[in-house]
């Protein structure tokens, strides 16, 4: 299918795209808000500027896709791969990544409030001046990940990989929060 055939589609109402092979398509400024793109294939896909709000984009191979300032609020992305996705200025406020591949994306000034990341791949992600309030992070791999300048008040993270006790002094002290795990504590009592 090309772009033409899924915005005549989109127009004409229909909504159930799943499976749909949109390799390198030009869907910029396309409005698809809604649209079921379950395990779509937009692997290096253009969506500049485009309306993607609530689409469900579970599984979608997104690898180096254009999302720049798209707008992704309440997607679900969850199991999605986006490595070296452009997501600069991009709207994922509310959106489930929860197991998806971020790795190498760039994130910068993006809005990820109140998103779902946990057991997210974010190594070598750009994350610069990107607002993350509220986003949980619970199992995410954060290796490499650069977060200057990200706005981390009521940020949670929960057994994350790839951080140090330095970069997690440095995190807290923007307002992100660590949960620690709760020690098993044994019984040390002997019945006989």
């Amino acid at each position: 299918m090309n772009s033409q055939e899924l915005l005549d589609l989109y127009a004409a109402g229909d909504r159930n795209f799943r499976d749909t092979d949109l390799f390198r398509a030009d869907l910029s400024n396309a409005n698809l808000s809604g649209a079921n793109l379950f395990r779509a294939n937009l692997f290096r896909a253009n969506l500049f500027r485009a309306n993607l709000l609530g689409v469900s984009l579970f599984n979608a191979n997104l690898i180096g896709a254009n999302l720049y300032c798209a707008n992704l609020s309440g997607a679900d992305l969850s199991g999605a791969n986006l490595t070296r996705a452009d997501l600069t200025g991009a709207d994922l406020s509310g959106a489930d990544l929860s197991g998806a591949d971020l790795s190498g994306a760039i994130l910068t000034h993006a809005n990820l409030s109140y998103a779902d990341l946990s057991r997210a791949n974010l190594m070598r992600a750009e994350l610069v001046d990107t607002a993350l309030s509220h986003a949980k992070f619970q199992g995410a791999n954060l290796k490499e990940a650069n977060l200057t300048g990200a706005l981390l008040q009521n940020v949670k993270f929960k057994q994350v990989i790839g951080l140090n006790a330095v970069r997690i002094q440095e995190l807290k002290e923007q307002g992100a929060i660590f949960e620690e795990v709760p020690s098993l504590t044994l019984n040390s009592k002997v019945t006989s």
